[in-house]
């Protein structure tokens, strides 16, 4: 267990902060971690979901390395794993109807498994431009393919119903990545970044930003150099409780928001938290 603070970005955070403000819109946040657990340090994290009683599920990537699994929280142990076919690369997942869905990189491809044994139930197609990220409010599945575009998708025929463009002071948020519905919002990892975009479902636009460079820069400190971005983003719905962790990073952890009350320059939040289309 670590109790720690984390206090974003160190001494630029200062530098960047101009001037306080009462109402700072989309709000800004810095983070608290309570609890830090075991991760698979070879877990190539692209679908993160929490499922009670200490239980994780989780889709790792990489081609002829991507799997689904259980995980315990507490210790890491990866209880049940089931591996994908050599020619599928995993990504994003999540929990309809004690069923999991999962969509696959580069493909339309998705697949569903059962949650006690992770036995695969069912294949679909889904109408994204690709499989990024899933969540879903349990009534629609909502997905990301890697754009600007949030997407709602039908869960009996995975077909789209529904689609936002997300966006940020005028500016289109690309990349948005692993998902998770959090209180009637969509909370996505936007991808090579280490901020988390808070997104409303009325329009699309981001609510907030949470900014969790400290975490990847703590592990590359400590000498965990391997580790990729951050992404997975689980939500404890009954405790309300959230947890984050990366590609590769051999630690997750428990997080609390901590608003900052000071006011950041647009620009630095573009900066910071919406990469340029290469």
């Amino acid at each position: 267990m670590c109790i720690s603070v984390v206090f974003l970005l160190g001494i630029s955070l200062n530098i960047l902060i101009s001037f306080a403000c009462v109402d700072c819109s989309p709000k800004i946040y810095s983070i608290q971690v309570p609890n830090e657990f075991p991760h698979d340090p070879k877990a190539f994290t692209e679908g993160l979901l929490y499922a009670g009683n200490g239980t994780l599920y989780e889709s790792t990537g990489l081609y002829r390395k991507s799997s689904v699994r259980r995980v315990a929280l507490h210790t890491g142990k990866v209880e049940a794993l089931q591996k994908m076919d050599d020619s599928y690369f995993g990504e994003g997942l999540t929990m309809f109807e004690k069923r999991l869905f999962q969509v696959t990189w580069l493909t339309k491809t998705g697949f569903i498994y059962d949650t006690n044994d992770l036995s695969k139930i069912g294949k679909f197609t889904h109408g994204m431009d690709d499989g990024w990220g899933l969540a879903t409010n349990g009534k629609v599945l909502f997905g990301s393919d890697g754009t600007s575009a949030l997407y709602q998708l039908d869960p009996k025929t995975l077909k789209v119903i529904g689609k936002q463009i997300v966006r940020y002071n005028g500016h289109e948020v690309h990349y948005l990545n692993e998902l998770e519905f959090v209180n009637d919002e969509i909370w996505a990892n936007v991808w090579q970044t280490d901020c988390i975009a808070r997104i409303s479902l009325k329009d699309g636009s981001v609510l907030g930003w949470i900014l969790l460079p400290n975490l990847r820069e703590g592990l590359i400190a400590a000498g965990h150099n391997g580790i990729d971005v951050l992404n997975g983003i689980a939500w404890d719905d009954n405790d309300n409780r959230l947890f984050v962790t990366g590609k590769l990073w051999p630690k997750l952890y428990e997080i609390k928001l901590h608003p900052i009350t000071k006011h950041f320059d647009t620009g630095v939040i573009e900066q910071l938290c919406i990469p340029r289309r290469s």
